[in-house]
């Protein structure tokens, strides 16, 4: 994925979630419900969720230092996690927190201005689904044939990931929040409110939890995926060269780590080791161009076929 549309998709939803929030507050503070206090922490904690993503993204452009000498990539990687940590804390736990409050203390929706939440949540609606289309756009750039739930598990980018099911969430949320209000002006009975506010905290949390597992897994230090490793295979193996072993890691999105032990002829000089080895990394680069470090250990065949090597 080019940077540019993740960030263009974190931009979007940064932009709608600040709108969304500042109306969603308004809608609130005229009304009292529970439902659009939940959406509109809801909408402050996905807009620092943004902010934390392009933090992050910056501070991955670092170059490599003694003390990082393979570079800061995986930072994406930490703030996507923090990200999770904040959408379960501050949006899904306090909605909870909220619904509960509400149900033992259940009140209606009353007043001249009873309509503003029903506005606010359509023209919120409006906003997400913009947001939503746009990281769909960028998504589709790099999904190829994947179904979205496989896109969301095998991506190595976490942002469009990430503003995927912020967005997704944001949208379902919002639904709940206007079945929660709209029940509560029908029926005058506050309860309907709290049970729109549990079912926004509920999904918060749950969204939360996936982020969590699928970050910590790209923290942990995935390797690359199936066809990416089938290309350097075959990379490695185009002059006759054999692969003893290979292992690959991430070191960010963009940045991949490729190590192998290869067999040599027994009586290669050490200057045609070297020009094997060269030639190697070259073509690996050639098939996987995110390939930036590679290490491969040559190995004689004879001592590797007697189980010394």
């Amino acid at each position: 994925m080019a940077a540019g549309g993740g960030t263009k998709a974190i931009v979007a939803a940064l932009a709608a979630n600040l709108t969304i929030a500042v109306l969603k507050f308004i809608a609130f503070f005229l009304t009292a419900s529970s439902s659009m206090l939940a959406e509109a922490i809801h909408s402050v904690a996905d807009s620092g969720n943004q902010v934390l993503l392009l933090v992050g993204g910056k501070r991955a452009k670092r170059a490599a230092s003694p003390e990082h000498p393979f570079g800061y990539g995986r930072e994406r990687y930490i703030y996507a996690f923090i990200v999770s940590i904040v959408l379960f804390s501050v949006g899904g736990l306090f909605a909870l927190y909220e619904a509960w409050e509400k149900f033992q203390h259940p009140h209606g929706i009353e007043g001249a201005f009873w309509w503003v939440p029903l506005a606010v949540l359509a023209g919120a609606i409006v906003a997400e689904g913009f947001s939503f289309r746009t990281a769909i756009i960028e998504s589709n750039h790099i999904r190829g044939k994947q179904s979205w739930v496989k896109f969301v598990r095998n991506a190595k980018q976490p942002e469009l990931p990430v503003i995927l099911l912020e967005d997704f969430g944001a949208l379902l949320g919002l639904l709940f929040a206007l079945f929660g209000v709209s029940m509560t002006l029908v029926t005058g009975d506050g309860i309907w409110d709290a049970f729109g506010t549990a079912m926004i905290g509920l999904l918060l949390v749950a969204i939360a939890v996936v982020l969590a597992l699928e970050t910590k897994s790209l923290l942990l230090g995935e390797s690359a995926t199936k066809e990416d490793v089938q290309r350097i295979s075959e990379a490695l193996q185009a002059d006759g060269t054999r692969i003893i072993h290979l292992k690959t890691m991430h070191l960010g999105p963009e940045e991949l780590l490729v190590a192998a032990k290869i067999s040599m002829g027994a009586s290669e000089t050490g200057q045609e080791i070297a020009k094997g080895i060269d030639d190697a990394e070259q073509r690996i680069r050639a098939a996987v161009p995110i390939a930036r470090v590679i290490y491969l250990e040559p190995d004689i065949e004879r001592i590797q076929a007697s189980g010394l090597g």
